[in-house]
């Protein structure tokens, strides 16, 4: 698999037709390993961290085949690239922005990602579109047993698997959801259902995860640590919690239906004309309008819309992406109106 065909490919996690997928855009599970008998990733020396990202990388197509999975190794891809597959949440910001040898593994389906030398050695990931936790849970765990095939995991029977951050010790399991809230934040009662969630011992983050800012409409819910709990306890906390801020949001989407019918429509009608005529849009309004267009086609006031479409133009006029698709670096305003001028295309406005 060649990047350039990855990057351009749709991501199947933005695909329609997952479960919940109208409030659930994506289910993803993460599990931390470090490999026995090494330091941990900050403390390897420049020749210890090549040594150690070709040793996992042996590791990764001994138990993959190279026709299942491409490894990239991050040093040599440009910034551009970087950026996409962090956009496309196949590697983490810190391994787009890091220092040294790095590489991840990706699937042919754009499914799993296994990142290297990261904050820990490995950070082995299951992205599914819509709700899909046990799902998730167990492709992360079949990956896990996979690897330990060919790697001996720092593990301690007392501790359980050990990490970087002590708030990943034990399972290292980190299983998130992004779910799509409009209702909810304009109703204004997402503050309090994110209390709510708190109290659960779970974290509210943005799109990109930690010490990202919500846009778009957009959270992820995730665990807050794994010490001290079981997989089983981590996923049946989540699996409680995302229904019911499901139904929140649903009811929310009836208030504004029954309340404020022509706010409603006004808001997601303004934001399709901008979409559809606007001559320069930033990232950050651009995914301010899809999400009313987006929740306009679910609560079925805009008709004739492809969700699929707008749903891929949600990454697909990220930075990266929009200069990826014109080839050569950008600067923002010349993002802003090729990001601009690609909306109206895609939408079928010239």
């Amino acid at each position: 698999m060649k990047l350039d065909d990855l990057i351009t490919s749709p991501s199947p996690w933005l695909e329609p037709g997952g479960p919940q997928s109208d409030i659930v855009l994506s289910t993803r599970v993460r599990l931390a390993r470090n490999v026995a008998g090494r330091p941990f990733s900050s403390r390897l020396r420049p020749e210890e961290r090549q040594d150690l990202e070709a040793f996992l990388k042996k590791a990764v197509l001994k138990a993959f085949g190279p026709r299942d999975i491409t490894w990239f190794e991050l040093g040599d891809l440009q910034e551009i690239d970087r950026r996409c597959l962090m956009e496309r949440h196949l590697i983490s910001r810190e391994l787009a922005t890091g220092d040294g040898h790095r590489g991840v593994a990706i699937d042919n389906a754009q499914k799993i990602a296994i990142m290297a030398n990261e904050e820990d050695h490995l950070r082995l990931q299951v992205i599914c579109c819509g709700l899909q936790l046990e799902e998730a849970w167990r492709e992360a765990d079949t990956l896990d047993n996979r690897l330990e095939e060919h790697l001996t995991y720092a593990f301690s029977p007392t501790l359980g698997y050990l990490t970087a951050c002590p708030t990943n010790v034990g399972t290292g399991l980190r299983a998130s959801v992004m779910l799509h809230l409009p209702s909810l934040v304009l109703t204004r009662q997402i503050e309090k259902v994110f209390r709510a969630v708190a109290r659960m011992r779970l974290a509210v983050r943005g799109l990109y995860g930690e010490g990202t800012q919500a846009t778009g409409d957009i959270y992820q819910i995730s665990n807050q640590a794994s010490l001290g709990r079981s997989e089983a306890d981590i996923l049946k906390t989540l699996g409680a919690v995302i229904p019911q801020i499901i139904e929140y949001e649903q009811q929310a989407r009836k208030v504004l239906a029954t309340e404020s019918p022509m706010a409603l429509d006004d808001r997601i009608y303004r934001a399709w004309g901008l979409l559809t005529h606007a001559r320069t849009i930033s990232s950050e309004e651009t995914l301010t309008l899809l999400s009313a267009v987006r929740l306009g086609i679910h609560m079925d006031r805009l008709k004739g819309v492809d969700i699929g479409l707008v749903n891929e133009l949600f990454l697909l006029t990220r930075p990266g992406h929009i200069q990826k698709m014109r080839g050569v670096e950008l600067t923002e305003a010349e993002r802003d109106i090729a990001r601009a001028e690609y909306i109206r295309q895609q939408l079928g406005v010239t």
